[in-house]
């Protein structure tokens, strides 16, 4: 298959990384998500497109569209990457991608099921069965990160974060009970252990210890309990708050291996 469309689920940074890399690799790609993503790492994907109408990162620019007809002329014109919140189903049969890519990694939720939607199907996440739920699995546990898997499952959830100066997953906040998350901070500002950072209804949202804020839900996005809504980098002046971060960057390349393992092939 030459020049087909591959459809990515998913503009948080894991599903940004994949659409890049899938970009600039030739690939025409469209990133499909809800109309008011949760997404917490915003500086290290696309998903300010949702909001803003178009984002960067690390060089390539996403724009909205939610007109199918529109989205398929930019992917296959090569030049953005176009991002979408329309309609599932329809988006999924309008643009009847050679390939889809679930990039959502929904950890607390039954996984979709995949195969047999469209040629290639690729899901990440744990507890995933090749041939079950998709047609690949790529690993996303550190133990095994980025690995291509066709047959067998993709290990448990398990484990903690990697540690940033001795901080792994205490320096995150998840969304206490379900409502609306309202903030008026933005990535990149600093902030101290304690201070109000948002709100869920009357529920505050203080900062887990001092540092800079390196994730952050958009204002004005209904959230449900355990949703990952702030992390807070610790390095001070050195937080790392943009760009594609290594294991987005392996997950990515273990996604680019499964296109060419079954012939999708780019080119522009």
């Amino acid at each position: 298959m030459r020049n087909p469309l591959v459809l990515v689920r998913g503009v948080g940074d894991i599903g940004s990384a994949i659409a890049h890399r899938l970009f600039r690799e030739g690939y025409r790609v469209v990133v499909h998500d809800d109309p008011k993503p949760t997404t917490s790492r915003r500086g290290m994907a696309f998903a300010d497109a949702v909001f803003e109408g178009q984002a960067i990162l690390e060089g390539i620019r996403a724009v909205r569209s939610d007109d199918p007809e529109q989205v398929r002329r930019a992917a296959i014109a090569h030049e953005v990457i176009p991002v979408t919140v329309a309609p599932w189903k329809p988006i999924l049969r309008e643009l009847a991608p050679a390939a889809l890519v679930d990039a959502r990694l929904r950890k607390h939720s039954a996984p979709d099921v995949l195969r047999g939607l469209v040629e290639l199907t690729v899901a990440l996440g744990p507890s995933l069965v090749a041939g079950q739920h998709a047609d690949v699995i790529i690993e996303t546990s550190w133990d095994d990160l980025g690995r291509m898997i066709v047959r067998g499952a993709s290990l448990p959830l398990s484990g903690e974060p990697r540690a940033i100066l001795g901080h792994a997953r205490d320096r995150y906040v998840y969304a206490p009970v379900d409502g609306l998350f309202e903030t008026k901070l933005f990535i990149g500002d600093t902030v101290r252990q304690g201070q109000e950072v948002a709100r869920i209804g009357s529920t505050c949202l203080a900062a887990p210890l001092d540092g800079v804020l390196r994730g952050l839900t958009h204002d004005a996005v209904p959230v449900t309990a355990r949703t990952k809504v702030i992390e807070v980098d610790p390095r001070g002046s050195a937080a790392v708050i943009r760009g594609i971060a290594e294991r987005p960057r392996r997950i990515a390349e273990g996604v680019l291996s499964a296109m060419r393992d079954r012939q999708v092939v780019a080119g522009t």
